[in-house]
């Protein structure tokens, strides 16, 4: 009885949950549907080798094994994946420790993920790296072959840290971010004031002020060059 009265107010409760956690519009709701979208839409047919870096649980890595990549998924977490595939594995580590090899991956899935380097206390971070993100991109760029595509999604906005959660890209960490990438193309994505995303203009997105809870989508198609 008690089992049947549980199962029947649970919905309610779930609402109710939601409700109270959800902070206030303008929020974050909808982040994944922008990110994950472009990520499918731009990327390349395999074959080839593929990292998925800062993974966490999400799927990226399974579309890029549909596209016919060897994909590596890596995460400073334990992550739990519920599906098994020949051509895709995952490794907990860090990406300053692995020592991946150099030139090697065709394609690299870079969501969300650049923004939480080198600050400590989240994501099991306890060394605080305030240029991490920056030393990363240029480890990316180092086992990526010439040629190679990164797809990358990052906070946008006038630059900020919001400690320790993540860290927001403006006119100023941008170009450090994107040092030495050639920018096949990019996509600029705010909140408006019926809390859902809207596409505009690079400058629009890079004036506005963000929220640690709410913040404008960079999105980017980004290749090694060729030749060094």
């Amino acid at each position: 009885m008690l089992y049947k009265f549980f199962q029947k107010i649970e919905p309610t409760l779930k609402r109710l949950y939601k409700k109270l956690s959800e902070p206030p519009i303008p929020n974050l709701k909808g982040d994944r549907d922008i990110e994950y979208s472009w990520i499918a839409a731009n990327m390349p047919d395999g074959p080839g080798e593929a990292l998925d870096f800062g993974s966490g649980p999400s799927y990226m890595g399974l579309i890029a094994v549909r596209k016919g990549f060897k994909v590596t998924a890596i995460d400073l977490e334990k992550q739990t994946f519920f599906f098994e595939h020949p051509d895709f594995k995952f490794v907990q580590g860090d990406l300053f420790k692995l020592n991946l090899p150099k030139d090697h991956f065709d394609l690299i899935i870079n969501c969300s993920a650049i923004e939480h380097v080198g600050l400590a206390e989240r994501y099991s971070v306890v060394e605080s790296r305030p240029d991490g993100d920056i030393e990363a991109m240029s480890i990316l760029r180092s086992i990526l072959k010439p040629g190679g595509i990164m797809l990358m999604t990052i906070p946008v906005g006038v630059d900020k840290v919001f400690m320790p959660f993540h860290r927001v890209y403006g006119k100023k960490r941008i170009p450090l971010l994107l040092n030495s990438w050639e920018v096949v193309k990019e996509e600029f994505w705010i909140k408006d004031s019926r809390n859902l995303y809207i596409c505009v203009e690079r400058e629009k997105a890079l004036n506005t002020e963000p929220l640690e809870y709410c913040y404008g989508l960079g999105l980017f198609v980004l290749r090694k060059p060729e030749k060094e």
